[in-house]
């Protein structure tokens, strides 16, 4: 089994990571187990030490918990950060909120969402600004041929300036 120190290698090679669904991208707690699992990693007979090892690397700070891929939670290592945010407008932005898990004192697990890009560090915003839009896709090549739907993304244009649209019988004045 992968210790905090590893997983978090491993997040950092991959880039991007599924933390548990299934889909295009690799599955964190089937890396950390080093096998895969069947249903879900709660029933896990190593399921605690799993949540030992993801809570560590989540504290880590290196790490964006959002829905990336396929609206599933994705962990997105720093070092993608500022392509992420240079293509921020390739993204649909409920998929780049960062996701916050807390527990409550009744043992609860709640997700509590920071807004894109609230939870962006200035320092992050700033190497974003001086990066081309060319190096950015190359960065974030695997996650915008990871799954159709950010592919399709991947083709929208960053939003226009004109004015909103006003719905018809209203007048903008």
């Amino acid at each position: 089994m992968m210790d905090a120190a590893a997983t978090l290698a491993f997040i950092e090679a991959q880039g991007a990571v599924l933390m548990a669904g299934k889909g295009p991208a690799p599955r964190l707690v089937e890396a950390i187990v080093g096998a895969p699992i069947r249903g879900s990693w709660w029933a896990h007979p190593a399921s605690h030490e799993i949540f030992a090892v993801l809570s560590q690397v989540e504290r880590s700070g290196d790490l964006l918990m959002c829905r990336l891929i396929e609206g599933k939670v994705t962990l997105v290592h720093r070092r993608l950060w500022p392509a992420l945010v240079r293509l921020e407008h390739r993204f649909p932005r409920p998929r780049l909120a960062q996701i916050h898990q807390e527990h409550t004192a009744s043992g609860r697990h709640v997700n509590r969402l920071v807004a894109f890009p609230e939870w962006v560090p200035g320092s992050v915003r700033r190497e974003a600004a001086q990066m081309s839009e060319e190096a950015a896709v190359q960065a974030l090549h695997s996650l915008l041929r990871c799954e159709p739907a950010i592919a399709a993304v991947r083709r929208r244009r960053a939003p226009s300036r004109r004015s909103p649209r006003v719905p018809r019988g209203r007048s903008r004045s």
